[in-house]
């Protein structure tokens, strides 16, 4: 547990994930008191929250135990409105929920969860409704060239494999099978409550490859443009999804675009990621951070203003940049990273990452999606070279430039 001072008298907010950093930042925003429960503790975490929890299950996991535990010992402060999930928490949720002791839940009711996270029952629930989605099936394809297999309860692209290497005797009971097609991966960030949702824009997903896992998530870029009868579509399926299974606060639809055809893929049920590109593109826009407008659906059943702010100029995009080689996070590359503007995610002096473990996460605005691109580019490079220049024991004597 890490804690600093507080001078306010501000609402507690308890935020829970593998990286909590980007939910405490926002709930920050909104005045409020942050305790951040998360795996890495990464020093722009800490210093958004005035406590911090360890809830590492090892191997970049979170411990169920720990987190519970975690959740008890902040049920105890005073003020405390409740906690909010973030990624990796989705095998865990119902359980949470049904626990004593515990802070109330800031998120979505567990029925409504459901109905979009089981998969036998949301893919029924597209065919009945007519949106389109890729074939599924929920036995191994006798041909699995082509196929996916997905795990229902996962999260950051890890949960996606090829399904040839499965075989009938190991598919897990919340996996289910996809059938790959083809177009750009993207996604619509909105916010619910009552039956109804409120858009917020679309973003393009990054994604690389890692072993046998073609779809790691490696970032985001918005928000983006869609021709508009192909937005209309998107809207009216969220719209519809929304009035059907009850959905609560900000979530996310990741679908796939080719041409003017679209196909949905699943439903986030909790904050997601590209929150950021939206309070960094349009900061007049969301002045005390998106994650306020999560709070106010979900406790009130408010949305936010039905009035669309003015187009921004900006665009945003986020990158996870991945370690080129193990190394150890000196103290002046830690520094340096925490006082770029553009890195975030900035892990703590003497941090041991293995080769392919994120290192931090790059942020820039600019003018265009274009422009986004390149800034992101050299953004990689300059982090790149403070590894390779930022290094014990002799960082103290070299010139790290943010």
């Amino acid at each position: 547990m890490n804690s600093r001072p507080s001078l306010s008298h501000a609402p507690f907010v308890a935020v829970a994930g593998l990286s909590a950093r980007m939910l405490a930042q926002s709930a920050a925003r909104a005045g409020l008191r942050v305790v951040a429960l998360d795996v890495f503790g990464d020093r722009d975490t800490r210093e958004a929250s005035e406590l911090w929890f360890d809830i590492s299950g090892g191997q970049m996991s979170i411990d169920g135990a720990r987190l519970k535990e975690a959740l008890e010992r902040t049920a105890r402060l005073p003020r405390l409105i409740g906690w909010i999930d973030g990624s990796g928490l989705e095998p865990l949720i119902a359980q949470l929920c049904h626990a004593h002791g515990l802070p109330r839940f800031i998120g979505n009711p567990l029925e409504a969860s459901a109905a979009v996270r089981e998969p036998r029952r949301f893919f029924a629930l597209l065919d009945a409704l007519d949106i389109p989605h890729p074939a599924v099936a929920f036995t191994r394809p006798a041909a699995a060239q082509g196929w996916l297999v997905k795990h229902a309860d996962g999260c950051g692209g890890t949960h996606i494999e090829p399904a040839t290497a499965f075989s009938d005797s190991r598919v897990p009971a919340q996996a289910y099978f996809q059938r790959r097609s083809s177009g750009r991966t993207l996604s619509a960030l909105f916010i619910a409550a009552c039956g109804n949702a409120r858009v917020l824009g679309f973003a393009e997903q990054l994604t690389c490859e890692m072993g046998d896992l073609l779809f790691v998530h490696a970032g985001s870029m918005g928000p983006i443009d869609l021709p508009p009868p192909v937005e209309a579509r998107v809207r009216a399926a969220i719209a519809v999804l929304c009035a059907r299974t009850g959905l609560t606060g900000i979530n996310s639809c990741d679908f796939l675009l080719d041409g003017d055809a679209f196909e949905l893929l699943e439903i986030n049920t909790r904050p997601s990621s590209t929150m950021t590109l939206y309070e960094t593109a349009s900061p007049e826009a969301w002045p005390r951070g998106l994650l306020a407008c999560h709070i106010e659906a979900c406790r009130y059943g408010r949305l936010p203003s039905p009035e669309t702010p003015a187009p921004t100029a900006w665009r945003a995009g986020q990158q996870v940049l991945f370690a080129p080689r193990p190394f150890a996070v000196s103290q002046g590359f830690s520094d340096a990273c925490l006082h770029d503007p553009r890195c975030r995610d900035v892990p703590m002096p003497g941090t041991w990452l293995e080769a392919g473990q994120p290192v931090c996460t790059l942020l820039v605005r600019a003018a265009s999606v274009d422009a986004v691109r390149r800034a992101l580019d050299a953004q990689h490079a300059l982090v790149l070279q403070r590894i390779e220049t930022c290094h014990e024991p002799d960082y103290a004597f070299i010139q790290c430039h943010s």
